[in-house]
C-alpha cells in the first residue's frame, strides 16, 4: 500500500497573513457627500458596488455613469439605509466602493505624473488631517503619499470628504514598513527629509541646496512626531522657521507650507543658495 505524501503545515505567521490579505480584499468603504461620490462615480479605476441617494441628492448630481442605478430613499430614512459613522455629514449620498489600487511604489516614485516629490506620514491617524494632506500634495503636484498599514488613517468616507475628490486622483500608498520604505526611495535616488521642530537646519535653507532634486517628505503625527528609526532613516532633520515661539503646527498645515516650498525648489531654474 502507497503511502500518501504528507502536506507542509503552513507556519502560522503565512497563515495569518494570508488571511489578512484575503479580509483587507474584501473589505468595502463608505464614501459620502456630494463631492467625494461625484469624483468618486467619475473615476473609471474605482470599483462601484453600492449607490443611496435622496432624490435631492440624485437632482445635484446630474447624469450618472453607466451601469450605475442608485438606491432611492427618503431623507428621514438615510442614516438607516447606510452604515455610515453618526454625525457624517452626507448631504443625501453614499457610495460603497472598493479601495483603490495604485500599484507599486516604485512605479509611482519614478514615473508617476508631476513632480519627483513624495510626502510620507508616520503615524499620522487623524483622518481629516491625511484628507487635507492629499489635498495639499494634488495642489502642488506630489507623486504621492504614502504611510504604513498600520497605524494610519486608511481610506474612509471621512478621509474622502475632507480630501474633497483628492483621493481619487492622488496616490495614497499604504506600505509594511515605513523606515523600509524610506531606504527603498533613497535607493531610487529621493533624499529623504524628516520635518521636526527639534532640526537643525531651517527648511528653506535645506531645501535650496537640493535644486531639481528628488524629494520625500516626512512628518510625525503630533505630538510624538517622528519615531526614532524613522528619524535616523532620514538625510536630514529640518524644521519650518516660526516668527515667534508659539508651540507647534497643525501636521496637514505644515504639508502645505513644505510642499510648497518642496515644489519651489523643484521648480525649473531654482538656484542653490
Amino acid at each position: 500500500m502507497t503511502e500518501k505524501p504528507q502536506r507542509t503545515k503552513k507556519p502560522t505567521w503565512v497563515i495569518d497573513k494570508e488571511r489578512a490579505r484575503r479580509a483587507a480584499a474584501a473589505e468595502t468603504v463608505w464614501l459620502f457627500g456630494l463631492h467625494a461620490v461625484r469624483d468618486a462615480l467619475a473615476n473609471p479605476a474605482r470599483e462601484k458596488l453600492r449607490l443611496v441617494l435622496t432624490q435631492n441628492a440624485m437632482d445635484r448630481l446630474g447624469a450618472l455613469p453607466d451601469g450605475i442605478t442608485p438606491e432611492i430613499t427618503d431623507a428621514r430614512t438615510f442614516d438607516r439605509a447606510v452604515p455610515l459613522p453618526p454625525e457624517s455629514v452626507h448631504q443625501g449620498a453614499a457610495l460603497e466602493v472598493k479601495a483603490l489600487k495604485w500599484g507599486k511604489l516604485e512605479d509611482v516614485a519614478l514615473s508617476g505624473r508631476g513632480a519627483p516629490l513624495i510626502v510620507a506620514l508616520d503615524r499620522v491617524t487623524d483622518p481629516h488631517n491625511v484628507g487635507a494632506i492629499l489635498r495639499s500634495a494634488e495642489v502642488f503636484g506630489a507623486r504621492a503619499v504614502i504611510a504604513p498599514s498600520r497605524h494610519s488613517a486608511p481610506e474612509t468616507g471621512a478621509l474622502a470628504k475632507t480630501a474633497s475628490g483628492a483621493l481619487e486622483r492622488q496616490p495614497y500608498l499604504r506600505v509594511g514598513n515605513l523606515a523600509d520604505t524610506l531606504i527603498e526611495l533613497k535607493d531610487m535616488g529621493y533624499t529623504v527629509i524628516g520635518l521636526d521642530g527639534t532640526g537643525d537646519a531651517e527648511l528653506p535653507t535645506a531645501l535650496a541646496a537640493l535644486p531639481g532634486r528628488a524629494l520625500c517628505i516626512v512628518l510625525g503625527a503630533e505630538g510624538p512626531g517622528l519615531r526614532e528609526r524613522t528619524r535616523e532613516t532620514c538625510d536630514q532633520i529640518v524644521r519650518i522657521p516660526f516668527a515667534a515661539d508659539f508651540g507647534s503646527l497643525n501636521v496637514s498645515n505644515a504639508a502645505a507650507i513644505a510642499l510648497y516650498a518642496a515644489s519651489q525648489a523643484q521648480a525649473p531654474g531654482s538656484q542653490a543658495g
